[in-house]
């Protein structure tokens, strides 16, 4: 029919390759092996930290496939290719319920810490400042998550859990 698309594999891949082009770490010259080298990298650097070590270690059991999972987020976020489907937050509010109290801003800012040293090591300066502009971006999303889930909300998101509402 005159005037509609083709839904084609070679049609597909025109849109993935015109979103890839406007993905913002094209621009940085951000690459999949290069996304491969600062997660691979920065993982080895949390497993090996005193503090941060044993909360990803009792949290992860495979990983291999976190490593994995990991390098398809960061693909998605800066090169916008979609092969990130999960959803972060319920398992950091996890994590920060078996930890007792857990995450707090000192966590998210050694996890901000190893992963500015990461790519400011590995990375061209562009790519460097845009992994870590979304990195700073997830941390604060993620920590006023594990905030929120506490009951630990600002006066204009309403009362926490423990204040009875007017």
């Amino acid at each position: 029919m005159a005037g509609q698309h083709d839904d084609t594999d070679s049609t597909y891949a025109e849109r993935a390759a015109r979103r890839a082009q406007l993905a913002p770490g094209h621009a940085a010259g951000v690459t999949e092996a290069m996304i491969h080298d600062v997660v691979h990298a920065f993982y080895g650097r949390i497993r090996a930290d005193a503090v941060l070590g044993p909360i990803f270690t009792g949290a992860i059991a495979d990983w291999d496939m976190h490593l994995a999972k990991m390098c398809d987020f960061w693909s998605s976020v800066l090169l916008m290719t979609g092969r990130y489907a999960g959803r972060p937050m319920p398992a950091h509010v996890k994590l920060n319920d078996a930890e007792g109290g857990g995450l707090d801003d000192t966590h998210f800012a050694r996890w901000l810490g190893l992963f500015r040293a990461t790519v400011a090591e590995l990375c061209p300066p562009p790519a460097a400042a845009l992994f870590e502009d979304r990195a700073q971006r997830i941390a604060q999303s993620l920590l006023m998550g594990v905030r929120f889930a506490r009951g630990e909300t600002p006066g204009w998101l309403g009362p926490a859990k423990s204040e009875p509402a007017a």
